[in-house]
């Protein structure tokens, strides 16, 4: 795991690949925990037998499982340390590249694209790749933006 101390080391990482996380297996209970949760029931990701049958040969992890995992996977690749609040931005962009099969282990590539200081802190653009076993292409790349505050500088 990458640990980036201060804002200095963030600022100077801007550009480098941070690293790669272990691989998952994306199993049916999850996806049907994901769609319990979201109530997104469509028979593509919960009917293993109708699913059998369609585009797949069997069901998928939904797309925003796939982007729900960055947090859990990207906390295998690096941390922010210090005494530093990290904020959810947002998403610049995100594309979902190629269906992840039941069954599939996946993994997440993290690039550390941008980082511009800010009034209260750093602003980071990061690159979520996540990769399939066995696949050439990706399932999910996705460009996220946190806000890192140095708690001295956070007022309600």
């Amino acid at each position: 795991m990458r640990i980036l101390n201060d804002h200095v080391e963030i600022a100077a990482a801007a550009g480098e690949e941070l690293g790669v996380s272990e691989w998952v297996q994306i199993t049916q209970e999850r996806i049907d925990m994901f769609a319990d949760a979201t109530g997104d029931r469509q028979w593509i990701h919960v009917d293993p037998e109708r699913a059998a049958e369609g585009p797949f040969g069997g069901t998928i992890a939904h797309g925003y499982l796939t982007l729900s995992m960055l947090p859990f996977l990207g906390a295998q690749v690096f941390a922010f340390a210090g005494d530093v609040a990290r904020v959810n931005y947002g998403l610049n962009k995100v594309r979902f590249v190629s269906p992840v099969r039941v069954g599939s282990k996946v993994r997440c590539r993290v690039e550390l694209l941008e980082v511009v200081e800010i009034e209260k802190g750093q602003r980071a653009t990061l690159q979520h790749t996540v990769e399939i076993k066995g696949s050439d292409k990706p399932a999910c790349v996705a460009e996220t933006v946190t806000l890192l505050m140095p708690r001295d500088t956070m007022t309600l």
